[in-house]
């Protein structure tokens, strides 16, 4: 009987952080699609994750579903752990995990403003620095990738905490890559612009016509246009790029 980790020995191995819907879920299914085992991140949604986990069995990968809040240390360098345990290895770390709090900066409160800070910026600091042991065993292989957001590029009223988070996780990006370049492990950033998920297909007709109207493309995208991106930079097509921002946006921040 072949085990976990001879099986995942003969591929990469990946963590995705908030993989359970959107976005995540995506880069979970896609990053599986190309050969890679998944360790899907969730941290109330049990049952979508187990669903993602599912697909990827299913289509004949592997993957397992980890539970944790990302902003915590202890729950952070667990989910790692975790994936480590099961697998046999680390390659890939994807920090997707974020939360919106929105608001005017006269009227946000103190409380969102933390906590949107604590999970977008602060938990992929906690995961990075958890996976770093492993991704060094890596080989050359080691790859990190953060999802930002086009925002974090040009700013947006009323979400001044998200925008300052997915700024700082392009800073947090340039200066790992930085750091961790002499161990062959890359770093690399994609910044989504507005991405059809859930949360935007609530939007208001009118918001949604006029967010439409400042992407040259003319459409929106989709998660699995980001899920692409990060696929290439996972991939070893891209293991001389280091410390950039890739902007899946339509053309919004060019």
């Amino acid at each position: 009987m072949t085990t976990h980790q001879e099986t995942a020995d003969a591929g990469r191995v990946a963590l995705v952080t908030g993989g359970s819907r959107g976005i995540g879920r995506a880069i979970a299914l896609r990053l599986a699609q190309d050969g890679s085992a998944v360790a899907v991140n969730y941290r109330g949604s049990a049952a979508s994750a187990r669903e993602i986990v599912r697909q990827i069995e299913a289509a004949g990968g592997q993957a397992i579903a980890v539970q944790g809040d990302v902003a915590e240390s202890g729950a952070a360098a667990k989910l790692v752990a975790d994936t480590v345990a099961h697998f046999g290895r680390l390659d890939i770390l994807v920090n997707n995990a974020g939360i919106t709090r929105d608001n005017l900066t006269l009227r946000m409160s103190e409380a969102d403003w933390d906590a949107v800070l604590t999970t977008n910026l602060k938990g992929a600091f906690l995961c990075a620095k958890a996976a770093l042991r492993p991704l060094l065993k890596a080989r050359d292989s080691g790859r990190i990738i953060a999802i930002s957001s086009v925002v974090g590029i040009a700013g947006n009223a009323g979400q001044a905490n998200y925008a300052a988070a997915k700024a700082g996780l392009i800073g947090l990006t340039k200066s790992l890559a930085r750091e961790v370049a002499s161990r062959g492990i890359t770093v690399n950033a994609v910044a989504p612009g507005f991405i059809t998920t859930d949360m935007t297909a609530t939007l208001p007709a009118d918001l949604q016509e006029a967010a439409l109207k400042t992407v040259p493309l003319g459409h929106f995208g989709t998660p699995e246009d980001v899920a692409a991106a990060v696929a290439f930079f996972a991939s070893p097509a891209a293991r001389y790029i280091t410390g950039q921002v890739l902007a899946v946006d339509g053309g919004i921040a060019m």
